[in-house]
């Protein structure tokens, strides 16, 4: 397995860590921030806007956990390095938009 597949894989985590909240508000039909919004990130977006992105984060992630290299669950530094992914990126997360909802930011 060469090195950026790793690469590949963390990213891809942090990709599917962040298709979630947007993905949700969306389909919940709540307004949610995102990277469109004015101020980016801070201001709100409609939930088609918020549907469609999380559902452009999940795509990428797709793609570079099932089309970079070749990902096995059974291996468990595959796993490992994408659960770093998704675990980093939602620390970020949770820190980002609990200072806009009263999370421990």
């Amino acid at each position: 397995m060469r090195w950026y597949h790793y690469v590949a894989y963390f990213f891809a985590g942090a990709f599917l860590a962040n298709a979630v909240p947007h993905f949700v508000s969306g389909v919940s039909g709540r307004s949610f921030q995102s990277p469109f919004a004015s101020p980016p990130g801070q201001g709100l977006s409609s939930s088609t806007v918020n549907v469609l992105w999380g559902f452009f984060n999940l795509a990428v992630g797709y793609l570079l956990v099932c089309r970079v290299g070749h990902f096995e669950l059974r291996r468990t530094r595959h796993v490992l390095v994408l659960g770093v992914g998704v675990l980093l990126m939602s620390i970020m997360l949770a820190r980002t938009f609990g200072k806009f909802y009263g999370g421990l930011g």
